[in-house]
Order: structure tokens, then sequence, then C-alpha cells
């Protein structure tokens, strides 16, 4: 008995063991984000399901603060020889981390090396494109990719006696005046990030660079344009919007919403992932539309450009955790995952395939509003000028884009001389990045 009792627990230390070294087996793969709250539960989810669909990999995702702070503590990692093997950046980080040399494996090597099919040209080509080389090879992976749309409160424009919404900016005029002459609202528009949404994309929208070196796709000796465009008669039709009520200056990032949740403003412009806020605050009914054009610019509108952010993977990692981040990317990138993520999240779906399987799941038609973002980005071919942007020090020169746009709506500055003022500071910027990185 006692033998047997001996043979018969070695067999379950054995056992134990056993299914100890598979569990060990697993490669482990350490995946920083900047998605919180409903997002980052959603990340979660979407990490756990990948780890259930196989035996190999393990995804650990870690939230680590905003945007910024997760890109500083990715860099502050790597440089330690502590870094995670995927991160998240945000668009504007671009630049930074393809000039950050031998810290990142390219996504077009990292799939290739795994022996994992990868095509570029089944991702929508305004997001593919913000993430290629000039050789149009993809160095990051899409996540969650976005761009503005403009959302309008229908009670307001109905009581303005308004029908429907011009294409151009020039018909938006007209219809704002209505809005406040009426008494419907006492302002017509505001926006969220109003570099993003007024400058950046409006470029874009209207097929005019922002920067030199298309928008710095073809070199570190970009420098900025927009002091030289359309944009300086634009943001001076907001300046005289503003002295009428017609538009509102609402703070640099989102500080604007509240001014379109309450009603203040009949129409806002804002990311296509803030529909699920709208949806969640407005208590009236409320539609989506497409950024207007400039009839004066341009007869025909490019897509916007996008925001958001993209997966790099950091150089570093072993064989098998590159091989692991390739199959996740993989799984992430399905019609399936990407569907789910579009619809729950508000950000646009990185595929065609992914965008035509919401629509084939009804959510289009379900949502009203939600496949406007689409549809805009995929209208038009992306040129020099609409590809997006890729300029060193993007986060700063927001701020100081920013910052010129607050003292012109405060009145302080002319329209011109503030927008000089921040393209000879944004300069600066880019001059410094160029000399670190050259």
């Amino acid at each position: 008995m006692q033998r047997t009792f001996l043979l018969s627990s070695l067999g379950i230390t054995l056992a134990l063991g056993a299914c100890a070294s598979s569990a060990q087996a697993n490669t482990e793969i350490t995946w920083w984000h900047a998605m919180g709250g409903a997002l980052g539960d959603k990340v979660d989810q979407i990490a756990a399901d990948f780890n259930a669909s196989q035996d190999e990999y393990v995804v650990n995702p870690v939230f680590k603060g905003n945007y910024t702070e997760t890109m500083t503590s990715a860099i502050a990692a790597f440089r330690a020889g502590k870094a995670p093997q995927i991160v998240q950046i945000y668009e504007v980080g671009t630049a930074t981390m393809m000039s950050a040399k031998g810290a990142i494996v390219p996504v077009y090597q990292l799939m290739a090396n795994a022996n994992v099919d990868f095509d570029p040209s089944a991702y929508l080509p305004a997001v593919a494109g913000y993430y290629t080389d000039p050789e149009g090879r993809m160095l990051s992976m899409p996540f969650n990719s976005s761009t503005p749309v403009t959302y309008v409160n229908r009670d307001i424009l109905e009581k303005a006696g308004i029908d429907e919404l011009p294409d151009t900016w020039q018909g938006l005029g007209n219809v704002l005046e209505k809005v406040v002459d009426s008494g419907a609202a006492e302002c017509g528009l505001t926006t969220t990030w109003p570099s993003w949404v007024m400058l950046e994309n409006y470029s874009a929208r209207n097929d005019i660079p922002f920067a030199s070196q298309a928008n710095g796709f073809e070199g570190l000796d970009a420098r900025l344009k927009f002091n030289q465009t359309a944009v300086v008669d634009h943001i001076q039709r907001l300046e005289e919007w503003q002295q009428d009520g017609r538009f509102a200056f609402g703070g640099r990032k989102d500080e604007a919403a509240p001014k379109f949740y309450s009603g203040e403003c009949a129409m806002m412009m804002a990311s296509s992932a803030s529909y699920a806020g709208v949806r969640e605050n407005a208590s009236f009914d409320f539609g989506v539309a497409p950024l207007p054009y400039d009839a004066d610019v341009i007869d025909t509108p490019n897509n916007t450009i996008i925001g958001g952010a993209s997966l790099w993977v950091l150089d570093g990692a072993s064989e098998a955790q590159e091989k692991g981040s390739a199959q996740f990317f993989e799984y992430l990138s399905s019609p399936e995952v990407q569907a789910d993520w579009h619809q729950f999240t508000g950000y646009l779906p990185i595929t065609e395939a992914a965008a035509e399987l919401t629509r084939e799941q009804g959510f289009y038609a379900k949502n009203p509003g939600t496949e406007v973002a689409i549809k805009q980005m995929t209208g038009s071919t992306p040129t020099e000028n609409s590809k997006g942007l890729r300029l060193g020090n993007m986060v700063q020169i927001r701020d100081v884009i920013n910052g010129a746009l607050e003292k012109i709506f405060a009145g302080e500055v002319g329209v011109q001389s503030g927008l000089d003022r921040a393209v000879e500071q944004g300069n600066a910027l880019l001059d410094q990045f160029q000399n670190a990185n050259s």
C-alpha cells in the first residue's frame, strides 16, 4: 500500500509538473497601452480572447496612463533594457518612433520573419498610409484610428428651418447664420481639438500642404507652411464667425463638447470616436455629417486624416515573442475582431473587410451616421497632402498652434501674425528634431 501510495503521489507530482511546464512554455508578450475605462476593459477582452484562441502565447495588456505617459514610459523602459514587446503610440509620435534607430521592429519585417500572411492593401489606404515609410512599407500596426466629423443637433436645425446640411464651408456659413438669427441657438458651431480639425484636417480635406516635404513624409527637413495657404483665410473666417455667434472657440482639446451637449451650439466638429460620448450626453436628436470642404479651394474634397494610435514592436524581444506579436497582429486585424472593436468604440475599422462585415451585420443601418467617417476616409485616393503628417515634435507643435488660436480668438493678435508666430515657433521645434536625428 505504501508503494502504491508513493507511486500514486509521484504520478500526481509528475502530472502537476508537466502542467506547470506546459504553462511556463507559453511565451508571454507584454502590451503597454493608453486605453482607460471601458476602452481598457475592451482591450483586456481582446487580449483574453486571443489567449484563449491558441496555447502558444499569452498577451498581457498593461494600462500605462494617457498617450504621452505611455510613450514616455516606453522610451524610458527601452533605454533601461526593460521595454514591453508591444506599445501603443499616438499618431503624432510616429516620427519620433521612426527616428528611434534600432528601437523598433517594423511591422512589415515582423510579419515576414514570422511567415504570417500580411497584405497592406487590405487596410484602409488613409489609415495604412499614415504608418508607412516612403517605400510604402508598414512600420506599425494601425489599431485605434479616428477622423473628425460634424455632429449636428437636428432639433435646433429643425427649429431654424434647415432641412439639410451643405457640403461646403461657404454653404455652412449661411446655415449657421440662420441658426443664430432665428434664435434656435446662441452659437452655431464649435470644435474640439482645433489644430487637428481646423488646420491639419482642413489642409488635407482641401489638398493643400500643412508642411513641406509632403508633410514630412519625404524628409526631416520639412517645415510648416500653413501660414502661406488658405488656412489663413479659413481661420479668418472662423474669427469673423465668432464675432457674430456662428462659431465659438471652446479650448485646446475636447473642452468644447459641453457647448454642444447643452444645446448652446448647434454643431460640433469632433472625432468620429466621439460618437458614443455624443450618444450618451445628447438629450436631443443628433446626426453626423462629413467635414465640409472649401469651394474656393477645391472642387472635390480629399479624404481627411486620422488621429488615434498604432501598435509598435520594440526591439529586444525574443524570436518567440516577435512571432507571437505577429500572430496577435494577425488576430487583431481579422474582420470579426476589427468589426467588434469599431462598433464598440466608434474608432474606424482598419480594414475594408471589417467595414464590409459591419455593414452586413446591419450596424450602420441601426446606427445612422456611424458610416460617415468610413465614406469620408475612402471617398478619394490619398494625396501627399492627405496621407497624414510625419513631423517631429508634433505634440509640442500642436501646443504652439493651439496657443496661437487662443490668442487669435481672444482678439489679442491678428490671424496672420498669430499663424506666422506659430509657424516660426513650430519650425524651431522641427529644426531641433532634425538636428537630434540626422
